[in-house]
């Protein structure tokens, strides 16, 4: 499995995808997926990557369909790529003592639960978190396994608990 992974400038993850070939496709793919949940002004100017010959003609097809603005820079400069190179350093280091990973679908929730936890210790979650503290993060964590209540219907929950205290 090849592990693709977009981050911000500051380090921030944006997304991940697992495919089994290195190919133009899975680039596509993965480029695609990263754009797909921006808004226009979210989308960035500049996109670096490593050298991998791949990302041209990915990059090229998603500005032909307009998924990608189309005077996005692409820079393949080696050391332009060492904040995603040092971000992706520290998830090999937790994926190694696994020793591999039997099917894509553990891949992926295992890879899906340690981007959550760096998310939560870079403090990038705090957007997502209903309540402050430890029970806001136990919150985010059970939402984004499927484990407790959506997001909407938290929400809801909590700004009605707090009505019903208001007084009368």
């Amino acid at each position: 499995m090849y592990l693709y992974r977009a981050v911000t400038k500051q380090g921030d993850t944006i997304d991940f995808y697992l495919s089994p070939p290195r190919n133009t496709k899975a680039a596509k793919t993965f480029l695609g997926k990263a754009l797909k949940g921006l808004k226009d002004y979210e989308k960035p100017r500049v996109i670096n990557t490593d050298k991998a010959p791949t990302y041209g003609p990915a990059l090229a097809a998603l500005k032909a369909e307009g998924t990608c603005p189309p005077d996005t820079e692409h820079r393949q400069v080696k050391y332009l790529n060492n904040v995603i190179e040092a971000d992706h350093g520290k998830l090999k280091r937790l994926v190694k003592p696994t020793l591999g990973f039997k099917s894509r679908k553990t891949a992926y929730a295992t890879i899906k639960g340690f981007e959550v936890m760096r998310a939560l210790k870079k403090d990038q979650a705090k957007a997502f978190q209903i309540q402050l503290g430890i029970m806001g993060e136990i919150r985010l964590l059970e939402r984004a396994f499927g484990l407790g209540p959506d997001m909407l219907s938290e929400v809801f929950d909590h700004h009605r608990a707090e009505i019903e205290t208001w007084p009368a």
